[in-house]
């Protein structure tokens, strides 16, 4: 079977190995191909029988023109850059990643949350800069410290990485709040559900980690951020259309929201117009919550052995089936 990588890089800049694809077929490994509807993909693709894409989109008119193909591989969770319901009609399963990085996703969102409450890079450059050494006193703080310990953590999406997030502050003695369609007995073990507009009401930090789906586009906007607590800290390293990103700009500006962490944003990579870029006291880093090397590891062996099922005749990680 012949087997095209569409975006590599992101996945194995150099530190992983393409040997596991490798031994399922004949490989062809793209660095980059577009991150918009081109041409190029499906030229790319040509009479493939397995694509794996990690932002690359496959259309309606790419799978059209690409007869060959029989399954759609994402080196990924998300997959909403996949016609998933067209790619059903045509009989071909989409499979993605389900739970390579549930651990260093919910490490980096409190990790977010860490710097907005103590800004230990912005102290650590001070420190550097000489101002510790020509203080007159034997300690300075730029900012306000900000202690978590007995304050309140709501969680939008109470999934595996919800719950990763929910223990980390359980640990660090705060309450736990949580949110999602889907209630369960493990998500009960580490927060205790509430209605959405109580979470909102009660949260003093905002974790994101919900999908994103219409219900859930936006769920961060003007009218919610309304019923929030001023002074909320709002982090989101789970999809950026979950924000209005300028109803949250205006209330950084503001003082509605004390603060926001986000490792995504709407249009990635950032546009300059985005108003993030500009809001006061908002932390943006350039969606690496998955990043670690061990989960990206994680990534290419589940990938493999999706592929691998489905050479055998078992699908597995099918999102569309």
């Amino acid at each position: 079977m012949k087997i095209i990588v569409l975006d590599g890089y992101t996945e194995n800049p150099g530190d992983l190995s393409w040997e596991a694809l490798e031994a399922l077929g004949e490989l062809t490994v793209y660095d980059r191909t577009s991150y918009v509807e081109s041409p190029l993909i499906a030229q790319r693709i040509g009479d493939a029988q397995i694509v794996v894409t990690n932002k690359t989109p496959i259309s309606r008119q790419t799978i059209d023109q690409c007869s060959n193909l029989k399954l759609i591989a994402v080196l990924a969770t998300g997959y909403n850059v996949i016609d998933v319901a067209y790619a059903k009609e045509r009989n071909i399963p989409v499979v993605n990643v389900p739970t390579y990085g549930t651990q260093i996703v919910g490490q980096y969102a409190v990790g977010l949350l860490l710097e907005i409450c103590s800004h230990y890079a912005h102290h650590d450059q001070t420190v550097k800069s000489g101002k510790w050494e020509r203080n007159p006193d034997w300690c300075y703080w730029d900012y306000p410290m900000i202690e978590l310990y007995g304050k309140t953590a709501g969680i939008i999406g109470l999934g595996r990485i919800g719950q990763t997030t929910a223990r980390i502050a359980g640990a660090m003695g705060m309450k736990v709040l949580a949110y999602d369609i889907r209630e369960s007995e493990e998500g009960r073990k580490t927060a205790e559900y509430v209605p959405l507009d109580q979470l909102f009401a009660q949260s003093d930090v905002i974790f994101l980690h919900c999908a994103l789906f219409a219900e859930t586009e936006k769920i961060i906007n003007r009218e919610n951020i309304a019923k929030m607590k001023d002074g909320v800290i709002i982090i989101n390293n789970s999809r950026g259309q979950l924000i209005d990103e300028e109803d949250l700009a205006q209330a950084l500006n503001s003082g509605k929201v004390y603060a926001a962490g986000v490792d995504v944003v709407s249009t990635e990579p950032i546009r300059r117009d985005n108003p993030l870029l500009a809001a006061r006291n908002c932390f943006i880093t350039p969606h690496i919550s998955w990043a670690a090397q061990s989960a990206r590891q994680r990534i290419m062996e589940i990938t493999a052995e999706n592929i691998r099922s489905y050479q055998n005749g078992k699908i597995v990680n099918a999102v569309n089936l």
